[in-house]
């Protein structure tokens, strides 16, 4: 247990008073944990807490050896350095004074041990791929605007390798990497000798996990293997939950009917009664005690059947708790039909910023997945096919959705959209994207990560005109799991041209790709899909 991160009677609120945590207790480790959940369960939350970025109203937090926590959101200014970056910018200037001579006590005091504080730096950024700054150690001097997103992540990571901790907090750590970043990723992670907790979407990263922990509803339940594992026990649980809803609603019609029965021969019995009180067939005191016999012989009856109702009722509440909300995304996009060989796309050797040249063109309903190496330009070469002239109505499905007038609700954001389509028809439309009822008039500024993408599908997939090439930058990124399931429905659904950058190939697979494209320092090179 020495490596396991502790976590007790954890308790947590927003200062507006939002609760997020009630009494946590959990123990997370050893090796590495894959930290699963819906958006907005808590799980960045909880990272920062064992961080110490945030501060509990109450419990404890038990973290053994030091502590690396790689953030979605490093924070690092453009004008920083490497070294600065990887936290030995201080013992670089030490060393470099002790070795010219210069150097006083003060110097080898921040020196210590570190006298090969560089050469472990470019060893970890080698065994990371990046191989550039490993050529020289003056790369450590160089920086950070001239590194890609991904890369700069990557930097990231050796920033907390090299302070050697026993527990390490990835949140979100593929985002933005290339495929070969990504398996660089896994190995150094992999090799990893303490506690690794991971936040990711990733599910090859998470099939590498050794435990999932999932955080539903405040509490956090752990399974042995990986997420493949965790999966096949959860639907496992589901089928038997889902059977014992239809047992317990069938219990329910049963006893609903049994109580419509016993309520009819009661009424039976009473008419009886009155008619043989109306023909007074037999004496007053007889009758007057068979009345009463029969209505105590009623009500016992009626509240038995009642009990059993209520009973039956209650089972079925129990057992509804157990399933999970799956709701899927369904919609029928008719007008986003494109047809093989009808013109989308022709971009004419188009000169991009970092060197290469490029032509593309697509037509008909093409499936298109742009890849290539972190800062080769894949983002750019978006911009310039969004800003080529139409030959169809185009969108964009920007990283951060940021396409929303905040101070809008979902519904005026999507009926400015469409502003030829009927209110009732928006909201039928929004409720296919799982915008049911009050919940389509909640402002956009209020809505978590899962909620604002399905807004953004909603957005763009029904306006008017309707799209019939989506554009699409890193769509999967810092999404939860479920989110990344309504975003495949969606996709599926559409029935234009796509052109996705993403670094996920089971995503790329999952919404039927047609062509690989990579972007490479001498234009794009097509391969086939598989």
């Amino acid at each position: 247990m020495s490596s396991t991160v502790v976590v007790s009677d954890l308790t947590f609120a927003w200062p507006d008073g939002t609760p997020v945590f009630d009494g946590l207790d959990a123990a997370l480790g050893p090796g590495h944990v894959g930290l699963v959940g819906a958006n907005g369960a808590g799980k960045s939350t909880l990272l920062r807490l064992i961080a110490g970025e945030l501060r509990p109203v109450r419990g404890s937090i038990s973290v053994p050896g030091g502590l690396g926590y790689l953030r979605q959101d490093l924070g690092l200014a453009a004008g920083q350095h490497v070294d600065a970056v990887l936290g030995i910018a201080g013992v670089r200037k030490a060393l470099h004074r002790i070795e010219s001579g210069e150097g006083d006590e003060t110097d080898f005091e921040t020196v210590g041990t570190r006298w090969d504080v560089e050469e472990h730096a470019i060893a970890l950024l080698g065994r990371l791929g990046l191989h550039y700054l490993a050529d020289d150690v003056a790369q450590l001097d160089r920086r950070l605007d001239t590194l890609s997103g991904g890369e700069t992540v990557l930097l990231g990571l050796v920033a907390e390798l090299l302070r050697e901790p026993g527990v390490l907090l990835l949140d979100e750590p593929t985002n933005n990497l290339d495929s070969v970043a990504r398996q660089r990723l896994y190995e150094v992670v992999g090799q990893f000798p303490g506690t690794v907790l991971t936040v990711s979407h990733d599910r090859e990263l998470l099939g590498r996990v050794g435990t999932v922990a999932e955080l539903r509803q405040g509490e956090v339940r752990l399974f042995g293997g990986n997420f493949d594992d965790y999966e096949a026990i959860v639907e496992a649980e589901q089928e038997a939950a889902r059977a014992a809803v239809r047992e317990a609603r069938s219990d329910v019609r049963k006893q609903s009917r049994e109580l419509v029965e016993a309520r009819i021969k009661l009424d039976r019995r009473k008419r009886y009664g009155q008619k043989m009180q109306e023909n007074k067939r037999e004496p007053k005191i007889i009758m007057s005690e068979r009345k009463r016999q029969a209505q105590v012989s009623a009500g016992k009856l009626r509240n038995s059947h009642i009990a059993k109702v209520d009973e039956a009722k209650e089972q079925l509440a129990q057992v509804q708790e157990r399933v999970r909300d799956d709701r899927e995304i369904r919609v029928d996009l008719p007008d986003t039909r494109l047809y093989p060989g009808q013109d989308v796309i022709e971009l004419n050797e188009v000169e991009l910023a970092n060197g290469p040249v490029v032509s593309l063109t697509v037509t008909g309903p093409e499936r298109i997945a742009l890849t290539g190496r972190n800062g080769a330009g894949k983002t750019t070469l978006l911009r310039r096919i969004a800003a080529a002239p139409p030959k169809v109505p185009a969108r964009t499905l920007p990283q951060r959705l940021d396409i929303f007038d905040e101070r809008r609700s979902v519904f005026e954001n999507v009926a400015a959209a469409t502003p030829h389509v009927s209110a009732e028809r928006v909201r039928a439309q929004l409720a296919r994207f799982l915008f049911r009822g009050a919940d389509a008039d909640v402002a956009a500024a209020a809505l978590s990560g899962g909620e604002r993408l399905r807004a953004a599908l909603a957005m763009l997939l029904l306006a008017d005109p309707a799209p019939r090439l989506l554009l699409l930058d890193e769509p999967t990124n810092n999404l939860d799991l479920p989110s990344l399931r309504h975003l495949t429905e969606a996709l599926t659904a559409f029935e234009g041209a796509l052109i996705v950058v993403s670094h996920d190939p089971r995503f790329l697979d999952e919404i039927g790709v047609t062509r690989r494209i990579e972007l490479t320092p001498e234009g794009l090179l097509e391969d086939s899909p598989g």
